[in-house]
């Protein structure tokens, strides 16, 4: 897997996740850099599932349990209504690394 990264981009934080997408889960890589949050899907076959999310986009991040009981959700708003939910591991880094940036 491949990210091209645009000028002075630093990735600050990598790590397996899941989109859920219409009660699917897309497995691919969740990407924080210094200047945008990328997810890839693993499978090529979901490439329309590729998202850049740039900081000024984000409106909130809130944490949810997956099962009611694993807390392993991550939710991001974006301004413009949009709502991307990710399982991942470590969300408590996750969520106060994107903090950080937006």
């Amino acid at each position: 897997m491949v990210v091209d990264l645009k000028a002075n981009e630093l990735v600050l934080k990598a790590g397996d996740s899941n989109l859920s997408f219409d009660d699917r889960l897309i497995d691919g890589k969740l990407i924080l850099t210094n200047q945008r949050v990328y997810f890839k899907p693993n499978d090529e076959n979901h490439s329309m599932f590729n998202l850049e999310i740039l900081p000024s986009q984000i409106k909130e991040i809130i944490y949810f349990n997956t099962m009611r009981i694993i807390p392993n959700g991550l939710n991001i708003i974006l301004k413009e209504g949009k709502e991307l939910r990710f399982k991942l591991g470590n969300r408590n880094s996750w969520g106060l690394a994107l903090n950080r940036i937006y």
